[in-house]
């Protein structure tokens, strides 16, 4: 195995490019996986309007960015991910998942096809920052002897930038040497922004059209500044963790550690379509827990990811249980006061049985059984 990564950081709290900035915003700074990142600047449901209604900007340098060089990269990687790689076009990002043996989640990932100015071409993955640590480890016990790859963490010497919103491209658009406008969703390519390199995709976390940037962390300060000067007509503000975890909540987008975990499925969190089980010739994949998959495939989920409206001003939080027929039938995994529905939402595991669209349950909150109606996802759909 040929690994340029250094160690990722697992002790102590790791600061992005922009955390004096943060602090500048009277931001209020958390520690996140290990990371000091701003869970908000005003509130949460501010920016979450402003994000769902105008434009904001996000420091996601907090994610993992591994890169993959060489000729093996797009085999060793359609062997760990769930999602075919072999035939993605250059400029093209999938979101997979990568599974262990029995089939259960380690993570879910953005993987990026892309090529340099040079026509170097390469795979970018981007993982959740609770697991980068477990995902390099977990690569490199499954690393073929003879894979032809070098593996680089990039997480340290480059930031991640998410500005999202109805206004979102047009703040952008100005800044880059691509035009973003023609750019589809699930694309990316390395190009410029206002002469300082940059990868640029039209990907997000938050239910809303917008772009995810890639720099360089000595000019993320002076990108920002590009960014904030540009959207300065549109109002841009800054968004936190807060507003992002309640967007993605809306847009029924799971989370790891709350919705995926080692112990669920693809199938039961309601993903199968982030796994790609035939390739090119029509052949049965084989892909790191392809076996397991495939048999629960056959025999049919026991449970499902489902979304719950309940009753009330109160939201059930993760933990809180569910009842129905007067037992306890699963466990809330993300709950929140919905900013654009006004009300409740959550997301839960329930047996097949209960988990039918309209089905009534009650939740516990605080010890009080509140009603709850079991809804389709997602909640909200941008128009």
């Amino acid at each position: 195995m040929t690994n340029a990564a250094a160690q990722p950081e697992s002790n102590g709290d790791v600061q992005t490019a922009l955390f004096s900035w943060h602090v500048e915003q009277n931001a209020r700074m958390v520690d996140f996986a290990g990371w000091q990142m701003p869970i908000q600047y005003t509130s949460i449901v501010q920016e979450h309007e402003a994000t769902r209604n105008n434009v904001t900007i996000f420091d996601v340098s907090h994610m993992g960015r591994l890169r993959f060089n060489g000729d093996g990269a797009g085999a060793l990687l359609d062997r760990m991910l769930t999602r075919s790689v072999t035939d993605m076009q250059v400029g093209q990002v999938r979101y997979s998942l990568m599974c262990n043996h029995d089939g259960g989640i380690l993570d879910d990932v953005l993987v990026y096809h892309l090529e340099t100015p040079s026509g170097t071409r390469y795979f970018l993955l981007v993982v959740n920052a609770s697991n980068l640590e477990k995902i390099v480890n977990w690569i490199a016990a499954q690393w073929p002897d003879e894979a032809a790859v070098e593996l680089c963490d990039r997480t340290q010497e480059t930031s991640m930038l998410a500005i999202q919103g109805p206004n979102a491209i047009a703040t952008v658009a100005p800044l880059l040497s691509i035009n973003i406008g023609e750019m589809k969703y699930f694309r990316a390519k390395v190009t410029h922004q206002m002469n300082k390199p940059c990868i640029v995709s039209r990907t997000g976390y938050t239910g809303e059209d917008g772009v995810e940037l890639i720099i360089r962390r000595d000019q993320t300060d002076q990108i920002l500044q590009n960014i904030l000067a540009a959207g300065r007509q549109f109002g841009i503000s800054p968004a936190g963790l807060g507003a992002r975890d309640t967007l993605r909540l809306e847009s029924a987008m799971p989370l790891y550690g709350h919705e995926l975990d080692e112990n669920t499925n693809p199938l039961e969190a309601g993903l199968e379509f982030a796994v790609s089980w035939n390739d090119t010739n029509g052949k049965n994949r084989d892909f790191i827990g392809s076996e397991a998959l495939t048999e629960f495939k056959k025999t049919g989920i026991q449970r499902q990811r489902v979304g719950l409206l309940t009753d009330g001003k109160r939201p059930a939080r993760e933990g809180y249980a569910v009842f129905g027929d007067g037992k306890e039938v699963g466990i809330i995994t993300s709950g929140t006061y919905s900013p654009t529905l006004e009300q409740p939402i959550a997301m839960a595991y329930l047996p097949t049985l209960y988990a039918t669209t309209g089905q009534q349950l009650e939740v516990d909150i605080r010890g009080k059984l509140t009603p709850a109606t079991v809804c389709n996802l997602p909640f909200y759909k941008r128009i």
